[in-house]
């Protein structure tokens, strides 16, 4: 299993509801098995202010990863989130255990 976590900052904060309506989009992609948006509860005092957004995702394999990537949804909601962000990070990793 694949396990897709993507962080997001808003440029304005009056934009993070715009964006996380337009991460939402991606969850009519068939490739993931889970799949969900939330904002951060920005409880770490240390640098979790900075990230507004998680998306966090699983996927079977790299390949449901990439045709994930792949569909033109996954296009649409980048046209539509990136002009309104300021950071995203990204990290994908192989599951050793499934919880």
């Amino acid at each position: 299993m694949i396990r897709h976590i993507v962080f997001f900052s808003a440029s304005k904060p009056e934009d993070v509801q715009t964006i996380q309506d337009g991460l939402m989009m991606l969850r009519d992609i068939p490739h993931s098995q889970h799949f969900e948006v939330g904002r951060n509860l920005q409880s770490d005092g240390i640098a979790g202010a900075q990230v507004d957004l998680v998306v966090y995702a699983e996927f079977a394999d790299e390949a449901a990863l990439a045709a994930y990537k792949a569909d033109p949804i996954y296009t649409a909601c980048i046209a539509r989130v990136r002009p309104l962000r300021e950071l995203r990070i990204a990290a994908d990793f192989k599951a050793t255990v499934d919880n």
